[in-house]
């Protein structure tokens, strides 16, 4: 049986840590994130992976720094066959080619297509139908091993990435389960992405990490791009705008749930309309965008009927920029 050496450290890992343990394989141990303070009282927090792995009994390693001596000493000792990397670091090449069978991650994409650090939020921020799970070899560039397994997934069309994110987190468990079973019987076969990229003569599109820049929405942009922007950064970091009124402070605002209606708009762009108990827009040159779930900065977030009635947008004049 392998030994098996298990990295991650958020929700989206814990899946798949799960049904390795059920299926019976050998974990080893897990290495996940040094514990944190968070929330307002700063209390020290577990990551979810090693709470689920205390509860289980599995060894423990928390390194700050990847390639400490003494980290790396620890890791040694466990004598891997195969690393398991899901929602994890980059790794230095003294741990992802020390096992015999090299270490795989779970990546959420149809590998080459959006490598990098944000692919759930990247494919709905790009309006794709369709992504997927892969399965990989780790090699020193990151996101560019050898593919083992990968399996399509549709996007639906007002899916967001927290959706999509507890859809994938389930198939992924299964796949990579399924990897180390055919790494286990000697059944794989895997493909270098240069190949597909030359057979197929791919453009490659790119994941990067999301940042403040990414999350403020630019009201010049076509409805539908404001629309999957608010998709694919839904629930987190979450897009935002700034709403102005008469009288009033401009004050962030974010918007983690929209629709849209397409039409040909004479009202001002950029300002806001409401019925005044169920539903809030925004008037764009393409139609209106329906805002159905916000949360205004320092207040809870709210659907839009329940922010009506604790909020006076019928009184003046509300715009958002």
């Amino acid at each position: 049986m392998l030994r098996i050496v298990f990295m991650g450290t958020p929700g989206f890992a814990v899946p798949t840590l799960e049904k390795l343990l059920e299926a019976g394989k050998q974990v080893v141990a897990v290495i996940t994130a040094p514990d944190r303070p968070a929330g307002r009282g700063q209390q020290i927090q577990y990551s979810e992976v090693k709470q689920y792995a205390v509860k289980h009994g599995i060894p423990i390693l928390q390194p700050e720094k990847l390639k400490d001596p003494a980290f790396l000493e620890a890791y040694y000792a466990l004598q891997p066959d195969l690393n398991i990397v899901v929602a994890f670091r980059m790794l230095p090449e003294a741990v992802w080619a020390y096992p015999k069978y090299g270490t795989i991650n779970l990546h959420a994409s149809l590998l080459p297509q959006y490598r990098g650090a944000a692919p759930i939020n990247r494919a709905i921020m790009n309006g794709e139908k369709q992504t997927g799970l892969t399965t990989f070899f780790i090699e020193k560039e990151i996101d560019t091993g050898k593919i083992i397994l990968q399996q399509k997934m549709d996007i639906g069309d007002e899916e967001t990435a927290g959706e999509l994110h507890d859809r994938m987190m389930h198939i992924g468990a299964e796949m990579v389960l399924k990897t180390v079973e055919m790494i286990e019987n000697g059944e794989v076969c895997s493909i270098e992405q240069n190949q597909i990229i030359e057979n197929e003569n791919i453009k490659l599109k790119l994941a990067p990490k999301i940042f403040k820049d990414d999350c403020k929405i630019n009201w010049n942009n076509p409805l539908i791009t404001i629309h999957n922007q608010i998709r694919g950064l839904s629930p987190y970091p979450a897009a935002f705008t700034i709403l102005t009124g008469d009288n009033f402070p401009e004050t962030p605002l974010k918007i983690y749930k929209s629709s849209i209606k397409h039409f040909e708009n004479l009202e001002e762009s950029s300002t806001i309309g409401t019925d005044g108990k169920n539903s809030i827009w925004v008037n764009h040159p393409d139609g209106a965008l329906y805002i159905e779930e916000l949360q205004l900065a320092g207040r809870k977030r709210l659907k839009a009927d329940e922010f009506l009635r604790g909020f006076p947008l019928l009184t003046g004049r509300w715009k958002v920029k």
